[in-house]
C-alpha cells in the first residue's frame, strides 16, 4: 500500500490529535445536536452487540465538523481508523490495499467521496455490503474473480456535493447525516473552548464578536481565532479584548457580515462592471481572474445565504440588500467596515 495517499492507522493516545482543536468526544462536540443524539444512539447499540457501527454519510459545507465526527467515532469505538481522500484512489488497487489491512470494527474514512473513482466506487458494493473482496485475476478467457473475506468495517463518507454521489453507493449507507451551518451562539462557545485550548484569555465579548464574522463555520473560527491571537501578542499584551478582535478583523478585511476582500471583490464587480447583472458564471470568473468551480464552490454559497446573490438562469445577478452592504462599506470613512 502507497504511502501517498493513506495517513497512518490512528489509535487513543494520538498525541497530534490530541493537540489539535477537534474535540474528542460527542460531549465536547459543539452544535448539531439532532446528529449527536442520533449517533449517541447508534454507537451504544454497536457496542453493545460488538458489532461494527453502519456505514456513515456525512454531508455538507466544508468546516462544520465531519472529519472529527469520523475521529470522534474511532476513539467512540475504541478502533482503528484508515484516513484517505476520495481523489487519490486512482486505481482499484488502491481500495483493495486498504481493505484488506483492516481489523475487525476499524473505520475507513474517506474524504470527499464523491470524487471517488467509479471502478472503485464498484469495488466497494460488495465489500460495503457483503464484507467480501471481489478480484479479478488474468485477463480474457481466462481470467477468473478471487474473493477475499473482510472483517466487518465501518465506511466513513464525507461529501461536500451530496447530488455527484452515485445512487447505489448512497444507498449502502445506514446512517445519513447532513450538517448545519452553526449559530452564532454555537460558534462563541466554540470559540472559547478553543482560546482555552490555546491557553489564550479572551473576553466573551470578543469571543461574541468573532463569531459573528465567522460565516457559520467552526473552521473558519478557529482560523480568525488563531489570527486574531497573533496580534493580541504581538501588537498587545496577550489577552483578546472585543478592541483588539476588531482592530485584528480589520487588518484580517473581515467585515460585519463575515465578507472577505473577494467577496466584496464579487459584488463590487457584479454593480459596477455589468450593472448588477445577469452576468454568466465563466464571464464574472474571468473578470474576477478566477475558476468558475471556486466562485460557484467557495464563495458564491454564503453570499446565496445572505441574500446578497442570486442565481437566475441568465446569470448571476446582485440584490438589493448586496448594493446596500457594499454601499453602506463605501460610506464609511477611511474603513471597510
Amino acid at each position: 500500500m502507497s504511502d501517498r495517499f493513506v495517513a497512518p492507522t490512528v489509535r487513543d493516545g494520538d498525541e497530534e490529535l490530541d493537540r489539535s482543536l477537534r474535540p474528542q468526544s460527542l460531549d465536547d462536540f459543539i452544535g448539531q445536536e439532532r446528529i449527536k443524539e442520533q449517533l449517541a444512539i447508534a454507537l451504544d447499540a454497536a457496542r453493545n452487540r460488538g458489532e461494527a457501527l453502519d456505514h456513515v454519510l456525512f454531508a455538507g459545507p466544508p468546516g462544520l465538523g465531519k472529519t472529527s465526527l469520523a475521529q470522534i467515532i474511532r476513539k467512540e469505538l475504541d478502533v482503528g481508523i484508515r484516513q484517505v481522500a476520495g481523489p487519490a484512489l486512482e486505481r482499484k488497487g488502491d481500495i483493495a490495499a486498504i481493505l484488506t489491512t483492516l481489523e475487525q470494527r476499524d473505520v475507513l474514512f474517506v474524504d470527499e467521496i464523491h470524487r471517488l473513482n467509479r471502478s472503485v466506487e464498484e469495488i466497494l458494493y460488495p465489500a460495503l455490503e457483503d464484507y467480501r473482496l471481489d478480484i479479478v485475476v488474468g485477463q480474457g478467457p481466462a481470467a477468473r474473480t478471487l474473493t477475499l473475506d473482510l472483517p466487518p468495517f465501518t465506511l466513513i463518507g464525507a461529501t461536500t456535493r451530496t447530488g455527484l454521489l452515485t445512487t447505489p453507493l448512497r444507498d449502502r449507507f445506514g446512517l445519513i447525516f447532513r450538517l448545519d451551518l452553526y449559530e452564532a451562539a454555537e460558534l462563541a462557545r466554540i470559540v472559547r473552548r478553543s482560546a482555552r485550548i490555546l491557553n489564550v484569555e479572551i473576553a466573551g465579548d470578543a469571543a461574541d464578536e468573532i463569531a459573528r464574522r465567522a460565516r457559520g463555520t467552526p473552521r473558519i473560527a478557529n482560523r480568525i481565532l488563531r489570527r486574531v491571537r497573533d496580534v493580541a501578542e504581538v501588537r498587545h499584551a496577550g489577552a483578546i479584548t472585543t478592541e483588539i478582535a476588531e482592530e485584528a478583523l480589520t487588518l484580517l478585511e473581515i467585515d460585519t457580515t463575515g465578507l472577505e476582500r473577494f467577496d466584496r471583490e464579487l459584488l463590487s464587480t457584479l454593480a459596477i462592471k455589468f450593472g448588477g447583472g445577469p452576468v454568466g458564471l465563466s464571464t464574472l470568473a474571468v473578470s474576477l481572474g478566477e475558476e468558475p468551480e471556486t466562485i460557484e464552490d467557495v464563495y458564491e454559497p454564503y453570499l446565496l445565504q445572505l441574500g446578497f446573490l442570486q442565481r437566475t438562469p441568465r446569470g448571476r445577478v446582485i440584490t438589493d440588500l448586496g448594493r446596500d452592504h457594499i454601499g453602506a462599506i463605501r460610506e464609511a470613512s477611511g474603513s471597510l467596515f
